[in-house]
């Protein structure tokens, strides 16, 4: 299922004596399979968001509940992609892919089975026995997005994954997730800077306030899943882009 609640959620830091209210009564549910991408101010929160999903943080006040279940610990259901290459260097691109159904004890056939399907998802087929070394960053990217899927998460929480990728190879991975997530759906937060990413990728985009984060605007994207590139030049598209970007503004504005 993978369905994502949260319930009043605050999360305080303290560093040195200081205490910093990083996220304020945030209330947020996303729907099993949804790709929901999380835009705000630099700082305010957004990662933070993503880890308490992940098990990483827990929350000083509320509950992060997934399929009605309280998050405690990090788990195999919720995998997060960070924008850091995360691949191993020392394994092949199949090796790497196969690396959590190695961990879980997935029979051999299996594995290589859903190792050859989610390569060819992501364009690598020809690649299985390269080493990350002899990939460019984009098709290393590409390695971490096929082994987050090939592993069976419930939930994929995805940090600004090709924040460091050139327009054009980031277009390209945007295609290639939108192709392995028909293939094989999982609920999504995707936490990004860029507007026309978030738009294109997502069925909702939340934009939060600076710091203390909460959730300002819940907006829907009415478009059909299958996106072509060339949907960022009609109208309908850039009029949201537009309002949301405005929306940005507004809360930036209000808390400068």
């Amino acid at each position: 299922m993978g369905v994502i609640e949260f319930d009043q959620v605050s999360k305080e830091f303290a560093s040195r004596g200081k205490r910093t209210l990083a996220l304020s009564e945030t209330t947020l549910k996303v729907e099993e399979h949804q790709v929901v991408c999380v835009v705000g101010p630099s700082g305010c929160g957004k990662t933070t968001l993503l880890n308490l999903v992940a098990g990483f943080l827990a929350p000083t006040h509320g509950s992060v509940l997934v399929d009605g279940r309280q998050v405690a610990a990090p788990d195999a259901s919720r995998t997060v992609v960070f924008q850091a290459d995360a691949v191993f260097p020392w394994l092949t691109v199949r090796r790497n892919v196969e690396y959590g159904l190695r961990l879980r004890g997935v029979d051999r056939t299996t594995r290589e089975e859903r190792v050859d399907k989610f390569l060819s998802l992501v364009g690598l087929d020809q690649f299985g026995d390269a080493f990350p070394k002899e990939l460019s960053g984009g098709m290393r990217k590409r390695v971490d997005i096929a082994r987050a899927y090939a592993s069976g998460p419930q939930v994929l929480l995805l940090d600004e994954p090709f924040g460091a990728l050139d327009i054009f190879t980031k277009e390209s991975m945007w295609l290639a997730l939108q192709a392995i997530n028909a293939s094989e759906p999982r609920t999504i937060v995707f936490v990004t800077h860029d507007i026309e990413e978030a738009l294109f990728v997502g069925d909702r985009v939340i934009v939060m306030t600076p710091r203390p984060a909460r959730v300002h605007a819940d907006v829907t994207v009415p478009f059909a899943r299958n996106r072509d590139l060339d949907i960022r030049g009609t109208a309908d598209f850039q009029q949201l882009r537009i309002d949301i970007a405005h929306s940005l503004r507004e809360v930036s504005y209000a808390h400068a």
